[in-house]
């Protein structure tokens, strides 16, 4: 049975953006509003090149990822053709103007998924 861990009220998200729950391991999850009131969530990490979609801007079942304007479902996480990748989702419901996430899901799901360096990295014993 699914345990479910309140997160937020709605009205808590603003309406085409989104707010970070943070984890105790892992990436933060981003909890996004569309302007139909649908709530979604997904990791907060474009497949790309790990872009922070809690910054992106929200239309319609899609937010578009702050670096390179990639398209992602917040249905599914799925990248929009032509692009390839998706990004981990969360099981979310809304329950009287709250939002909950599922706890088993907050504590394990995507826990490994890690955002890319940025820039040159150098390696090895002696490198300065």
């Amino acid at each position: 049975m699914t345990q479910w861990t309140p997160i937020c009220r709605v009205d808590d998200i603003p309406v085409l953006g989104a707010r970070r729950v943070s984890r105790p391991h892992g990436l933060d999850v981003a909890v996004f509003r569309n302007d139909s009131g649908e709530v979604f969530a997904l990791l907060d990490r474009c497949p790309h090149k790990g872009g922070p979609l809690s910054q992106g801007i929200v239309y319609g079942r899609s937010v578009a990822c702050p670096l390179h304007n990639w398209s992602i479902g917040l249905c599914d996480g799925q990248a929009a053709a032509p692009d390839e990748g998706c990004t981990p989702r969360f099981a979310v419901k809304v329950e009287d103007g709250g939002v909950f996430l599922d706890a088993g899901e907050l504590e394990g799901h995507a826990v490994g998924e890690t955002r890319p360096v940025a820039g040159p990295v150098k390696r090895g014993v002696g490198v300065e």
